[in-house]
């Protein structure tokens, strides 16, 4: 199995459960948990292969990507009562999913040969879209777009990470990971010590 295949099932796998947990606050059936699980798994992924023209989108040239999807929400369905908190759980788990999202987005431009700029931009897409996809659908406050929450920047500053240690030489395996370890530290960081980003405030108009 290549890299790019193993980040695309781990970011499908954990994308998928945080859908499930969505499904089971909303208080959805099991065929409900399938189809947030699975939007949320393969959302990201599927815009990406859309907008880079990729010869076939990575889960219709391979169904087993649903089949994980399926598998984590059926778990989910089953097992979602034990957890003393779900919305945590969710964050926690998003946090983890974002972190294997980003680099799987950075590869795949990587190895498409894409510039710099969009390189950046599917990692955000590929991190971001999926979660945004499940919220909106779940009728939730998307965690991309929470007050201050670092989201999108977490993103943004992996993918731009990688892009710095494959400047320096590194191989991209090891870009790969410096993409996704400083996504999860900043995402971490966000979610257990509330770093945030100063917020537009609006002032009074002018007399």
């Amino acid at each position: 199995m290549s890299m790019l295949s193993l980040l695309d099932y781990a970011s499908v796998f954990v994308f998928a459960l945080t859908g499930a947990l969505v499904a089971s606050r909303a208080q959805l059936d099991i065929f409900g948990f399938i189809f947030i699980a699975s939007l949320t798994a393969v959302g990201g992924g599927t815009l990406r292969d859309v907008i880079l023209n990729r010869d076939t989108v990575f889960w219709v040239a391979n169904p087993t990507y649903i089949g994980v999807a399926a598998t984590a929400a059926v778990l989910t369905f089953f097992t979602a009562h034990l957890l003393e908190s779900r919305y945590r759980t969710i964050l926690w788990l998003d946090a983890c999913a974002l972190a294997v999202a980003v680099p799987a987005g950075f590869a795949v431009a990587v190895t498409l040969d894409q510039s710099r700029a969009v390189v950046l931009i599917m990692g955000i897409v590929t991190g971001c879209f999926g979660g945004l996809m499940r919220d909106v659908v779940c009728n939730e406050v998307p965690l991309v777009l929470r007050q201050g929450e670092l989201y999108v920047t977490c993103a943004l500053c992996g993918a731009g990470a990688g892009l710095g240690a494959l400047a320096v030489g590194l191989p991209l395996s090891l870009a790969l990971l410096v993409c996704g370890v400083v996504t999860l530290i900043l995402r971490a960081g966000s979610v257990a010590f509330g770093w945030r980003l100063p917020v537009y405030k609006p002032y009074p108009p002018r007399q």
